[in-house]
């Protein structure tokens, strides 16, 4: 095992408006959000922090072009059959997610791609125990 220099603290969001991008991310992954203003934080359960900074004049990413635009995105375990992510998609197109890349190639891929209100990328997945 590698030795680490650091600890992950959190993963952060650039967007134009923190509470609200915060609140989707409570309602789809639990946890309590802090803060308010430019920045604003959600504790997720056995889970890394993730933040949410206002940046002014934000522009979503293009997915999935990375030319001139900055990529990440979150991967979120919806469980490990087609039902429970069927589920998952139905609760998070309920929250303001957008669909992005919903074809599953017949069943041979375990991931659907979405946008979160503010515009990252976000995949679920269906992840075999």
């Amino acid at each position: 095992m590698v030795e680490p220099v650091v600890r992950m603290h959190s993963v952060v969001l650039d967007c134009p408006d923190p509470s609200a991008l915060a609140e989707f991310y409570a309602r789809l992954l639990g946890g309590t959000v802090r803060g308010e203003g430019e920045w604003v934080d959600l504790d997720v359960p056995g889970s890394y922090k993730i933040a949410f900074q206002k940046a002014p004049g934000y522009v979503p990413p293009a997915w999935p072009r990375a030319d001139d635009s900055q990529q990440l995105h979150l991967d979120f375990d919806a469980g490990s059959t087609i039902e429970e992510l069927e589920a998952a998609q139905e609760k998070a197109l309920a929250l303001g997610a957008r669909p992005l890349d919903l074809d599953d190639d017949g069943g041979k891929r375990d991931f659907r791609v979405y946008a979160d209100p503010a515009g990252h990328p976000f995949c679920l997945c269906r992840i075999d125990p």
